[in-house]
C-alpha cells in the first residue's frame, strides 16, 4: 500500500493523524483537524464505554469527515497491597503540601470490550490501539465491520506483532515522543525515530506512520522520504485553541526549551515524557505502584495542582520538540504542514 493508498483508505486529503492524546482532545479538536484534511484521533483511553459514545457522537455533530477512536488494550496487574500502600505514602507529602493530607482513590476499571462495541454501533470506521494489540476475537470482530485497524510499536518485534495479529498500519514512535510509550514487549527500548523507522520499514509489510518529535514540515517531508507514509502529530498542536489542555499545561508548553522533557512513570506508573518538574524529581526515588493503578493514585495531586495553578505537580505530557509549538488556531498550526 503506497501513501495515496493509505490516504484514500483512511479518507484524509494530507498524510497526517493527529495524536490520540488522551485527557487533551476534545470535540472541537478532534472535528477541526478532521474538517482540515488531516486524520483527527479521539483520545478514549479513559473514558468508559458510554462517555466514549457521548464524545463520537459530539465529534459526528461538528464533522462529516472521518475520524478515528484510540484504545488503551488492558493488562491484567495485581500489586500487591504493600506496594500499593507504599506507592500511596510516598504521595503523602505532596499532599499534604497542597493542603489534601488524605484521598480516596477509587481504582479505575477498564471498559475496552464495551468501547469496542460502541465503535461499531456508531460506525467508526478507524481504530487504533496503543499499550498492547487486540486480542484475535476482537481483530476479527472489527475487521468484519469493515474498521481499519492501527497499533502502535516502539521496537521492531511490536511492529511484526502488529502484522502478525492482523493490523493494516503501524504507528512507529520514536524515543522523541511526547506522553505515554507505547511499548509492550520485553525491557523498554528507547529508539529514535529515524533508526526505528528504517528498521520498521525494511521488516514489515505494513504501511508506517511515523510518531516522535515531528513538529515541522521539514521533518515531516524527512520521514515521508525514509519510508513513512503517514506522519502522527501531537505536542506541536498541544497549545492550540481547540486542545483542552488546562491553560497553564498550555502555558508551559509556549514557555518550554529545548531539553527540557524527561522519561519518568512518578504519575501513571508507564514510562511517558514529560517537562520536567517537582513531583518528577521529589518522586525519583519513591515507590510507584504498575499502571494504571499509580495514575488512580496521582488523579488527585494533579488535580488539586492544576486548581491551584501548580504546574510542579501536573503532569505536562510533551515530546522533544516542544520548544517549537505555537498557539493559535488548531487549523493554522496544520496549515503550516500542508
Amino acid at each position: 500500500m503506497n501513501k495515496l493508498n493509505l490516504m484514500a483508505m483512511l479518507g484524509i486529503e494530507h498524510p497526517i493523524i493527529q495524536a490520540p492524546m488522551a485527557g487533551v482532545t476534545t470535540p472541537e479538536f478532534v472535528a477541526t483537524s478532521a474538517e482540515a484534511g488531516i486524520l483527527g484521533s479521539i483520545g478514549a483511553g479513559y473514558l468508559s464505554a458510554e462517555e466514549t459514545r457521548n464524545f463520537i457522537r459530539e465529534v459526528k455533530s461538528l464533522t462529516m469527515k472521518p475520524f478515528a477512536l484510540n484504545l488503551f488494550v488492558p493488562k491484567t496487574v495485581n500489586p500487591s497491597q504493600e506496594q500499593l500502600r507504599g506507592a500511596y505514602e510516598a504521595l503523602q507529602p505532596i499532599g499534604k503540601e497542597l493542603g489534601i493530607p488524605q484521598w480516596n482513590t477509587p481504582f479505575s476499571k477498564t471498559e475496552f470490550e464495551g468501547q469496542v462495541q460502541v465503535l461499531i454501533e456508531e460506525g467508526v470506521k478507524v481504530c487504533s490501539f496503543t499499550f498492547g494489540l487486540p486480542d484475535e476475537k476482537t481483530v476479527q470482530l472489527l475487521k468484519g465491520n469493515d474498521v481499519f485497524l492501527i497499533g502502535t510499536a516502539t521496537s521492531i518485534e511490536e511492529a511484526e506483532l502488529a502484522e502478525q495479529v492482523g493490523m493494516d498500519a503501524v504507528v512507529v514512535q520514536g524515543s522523541e515522543a511526547g506522553g505515554h510509550r507505547g511499548s509492550f514487549v520485553g525491557e523498554l527500548k528507547l529508539i529514535s525515530l529515524n533508526e526505528l523507522l528504517l528498521k520498521v520499514v525494511s521488516s514489515v509489510r505494513l504501511p508506517v506512520i511515523a510518531a516522535g518529535g515531528i513538529a515541522s514540515k521539514e521533518k515531516m517531508v524527512d520521514v515521508l522520504a525514509s519510508g513513512a507514509q503517514a506522519v502522527q502529530i501531537g505536542t506541536v498542536l498541544l497549545a492550540a485553541d481547540e486542545s483542552g489542555a488546562h491553560p497553564l499545561y498550555k502555558q508551559a508548553v509556549l514557555d518550554a526549551d529545548k531539553r527540557c522533557t524527561v522519561l519518568t512513570k512518578a504519575f501513571s506508573g508507564k514510562m511517558a515524557r514529560g517537562i520536567s518538574n517537582r513531583f518528577i524529581s521529589e518522586m525519583n526515588e519513591a515507590i510507584i505502584a504498575p499502571y494504571p493503578f499509580q495514575n488512580d493514585l496521582t488523579k488527585e495531586i494533579r488535580k488539586e495542582a492544576a486548581k491551584q495553578g501548580d504546574t510542579e505537580f501536573m503532569s505536562l505530557w510533551a515530546g522533544e520538540s516542544v520548544h517549537l509549538s505555537t498557539s493559535g488556531k488548531l487549523k493554522n498550526i496544520i496549515e503550516r504542514f500542508v
